[in-house]
């Protein structure tokens, strides 16, 4: 008849699940306020009824400046905010083979598994053990078999030190999570501003070379008109002067295309394909999807802010600090640990399962701390500070947070204006252009008049080109600071790592 083991191992590790975590002596997690009020300070809106009806800003432009701001724009995909099909596949690319966010990604895979083994600590380890011993002393032999199954040094977590351990270790994956979101958020936005410089650069460049292309035909009539003597030294010097400050203008914004290209490579971690770069005979492109963004009003409530992964990410390094106060506290009081096995020994292999084989260790252990020179009340007071000093932090970064939004909800809010305004001067340095270089040619105006009304010209078209591109970024940047874009599945892309 085979022994039946006494249960005194399973009755153990029953009574551990029971007594174990008992108590937590971690704080009761509670957010803090937010120090910051609960809308955005009204700005003034932009007013364009005085400007010129003939010289308004392109219709896409105003009415994406004008467009107001919507309260969903923080859950909203990155692949429904940009309008532009090319812009699009360039970030799927990015969100694909950026390594920036490769890290990002595997330090999430490092903290996991960390949390699992931390995890793991709150649970018994129970091992199966098994041997056999022959010895010969004195002329005689002694054999000895065991086989037994126990646990050794586990820790019963009255006080909740290795379940505070455990929630540090979540809330520091939790944390690393959000900040991967936060990244893929900012890589999302610098592709998107970096896609935009590069439009924006390649029309200053076009611009640049159209000026300089009607410079030079200027200046060979002006040569022509000089060698017949017709035209002074002077004023062909002066024309000369406008075509080699052209020349410069356009080597600068080659250079800056060249740059631009080589950023967004950087940013997207792969060669672009040309075909998905921005076309620059076709004017600005309108990559940011304005229809998204519903109501720039002060009466979006701040509350969003709680939701972006910056925030977020704050708030779980907050409440491993929380936990961190449980473990100091639990060094204060005892520690019970248990040893203990069951199994069968027997002085011979065959005998091992026999009747009365049975064989059983129980060895419990206590600590209690005495004197330790004020170490563990120190190790408190530390984690105490250190929460305080998260919680410091925490709200920090959500007022950094309320002010990136109000600055761009103040730029947006005259957006349109300055728009309008800057077609109008373009329009109207284009008028005076026309005019001056007509007078010009019937002797009703100098040649210098010509000149200053081209440069005037050149500088309002270069200055409109600028505005457009705030314009974009600044949509870009809204969706940004609202926690928007984030999410890459809400409507994937299909992009193969390089």
């Amino acid at each position: 008849m085979r022994p039946t083991l006494r249960p005194t191992l399973l009755c153990a590790t029953l009574a551990m699940a029971l007594l174990s975590g008992c108590a937590n002596l971690a704080p009761t997690y509670q957010r803090p306020d937010a120090p910051v009020a609960n809308n955005w300070p009204q700005t003034a809106t932009a007013n364009t009824s005085d400007a010129p009806a003939s010289a308004g800003a392109p219709a896409n432009h105003a009415a994406a400046a004008e467009a107001p701001l919507a309260v969903v724009a923080d859950q909203l995909g990155w692949s429904d905010f940009i309008a532009d099909d090319r812009l699009r596949q360039v970030v799927a690319l990015s969100l694909a083979n950026n390594r920036d966010l490769r890290v990002a990604a595997l330090n999430i895979d490092k903290a996991r598994a960390q949390y699992r083994v931390q995890d793991a600590a709150r649970y018994p380890v129970i091992s199966v053990s098994g041997g056999s011993t022959r010895t010969h002393s004195a002329g005689s032999t002694s054999s000895d078999a065991t086989a037994t199954v126990g646990l050794t040094s586990y820790e019963l977590d009255f006080f909740g030190k290795a379940k505070n351990l455990s929630e540090e270790a979540l809330q520091s994956y939790l944390n690393l999570a959000e900040t991967k979101r936060s990244t893929q958020i900012s890589l999302v936005a610098e592709v998107a501003t970096a896609w935009l410089t590069l439009a924006a650069d390649q029309a200053r460049l076009a611009l640049a070379q159209e000026t300089l292309a009607s410079q030079r035909q200027t200046y060979e009539l002006q040569q022509a008109s000089h060698d017949l003597g017709g035209t002074s030294g002077l004023t062909l010097s002066q024309t000369q002067s406008t075509v080699e400050s052209a020349r410069v203008d356009v080597a600068t914004y080659q250079t800056q295309v060249a740059q631009d290209r080589n950023a967004l490579t950087l940013l997207v971690g792969a060669a672009v394909p040309v075909s998905l770069l921005p076309d620059a005979s076709a004017g600005a492109p309108d990559a940011a999807n304005a229809s998204v963004l519903v109501g720039v009003t002060g009466d979006l409530p701040s509350s969003v802010l709680q939701r972006r992964p910056d925030v977020l990410a704050a708030e779980h390094t907050l409440k491993s600090a929380n936990a961190d106060i449980g473990v100091a506290r639990a060094a204060f009081f005892p520690s019970i640990t248990l040893t203990a096995s069951a199994g069968t020994a027997s002085s011979a292999l065959s005998g091992l399962f026999a009747a009365g084989s049975g064989a059983w260790t129980f060895a419990p252990a206590i600590s209690l701390p005495i004197f330790n020179a004020g170490s563990n009340q120190a190790t408190l007071d530390a984690a105490k500070i250190t929460q305080q000093i998260q919680v410091a932090t925490y709200e920090k970064t959500i007022q950094t947070a309320f002010q990136e939004v109000a600055d761009a909800l103040a730029a947006r809010a005259v957006m349109a204006d300055k728009l309008a305004a800057q077609q109008s001067l373009v329009a109207a340095t284009d008028r005076s252009f026309q005019l001056s270089t007509a007078m010009q040619r019937n002797g009703g105006a100098s040649y210098l008049d010509v000149l200053d009304s081209q440069r005037s010209l050149y500088t309002a078209q270069q200055t409109a080109i600028t505005l457009r591109l705030a314009e974009q970024t600044n949509r870009v940047t809204l969706y940004k600071v609202l926690g928007g874009g984030a999410d890459a599945a809400s409507a994937p892309l299909q992009a193969s790592k390089q």
